[in-house]
């Protein structure tokens, strides 16, 4: 399943982000993938779509980054899914 994970840098923000995937990755356990990911042009946001068929695993993840990033994680599908999914109601 895919997921929309909104990161909202706390102060100072990216420069900790930044600082500690350089030095230890996304930290992310098995099972949990990254897919893409998108930063606004004012460094306070990031927008990663990720991949798991375990929920559970996002907790893993963000007890390592919920000192400098607030999370909000979102479950989505690709928009083929949704207009296959919509169709029979059209």
């Amino acid at each position: 399943m895919l997921y929309m994970v909104y990161e909202r840098f706390k102060t100072p923000g990216a420069k900790d982000v930044y600082r500690r995937s350089k030095e230890k990755g996304r930290m992310m356990p098995e099972g949990l993938t990254y897919v893409s990911s998108w930063v606004d042009l004012e460094f306070t946001l990031c927008f990663q779509l990720m991949e798991t068929e375990d929920f559970t695993l996002f907790s893993q993840w963000t007890d390592q980054w919920k000192d400098i990033v607030e999370f909000e994680i979102i479950p989505v599908r690709t928009s083929a899914e949704a207009m296959a999914a919509i169709a029979p109601t059209l």
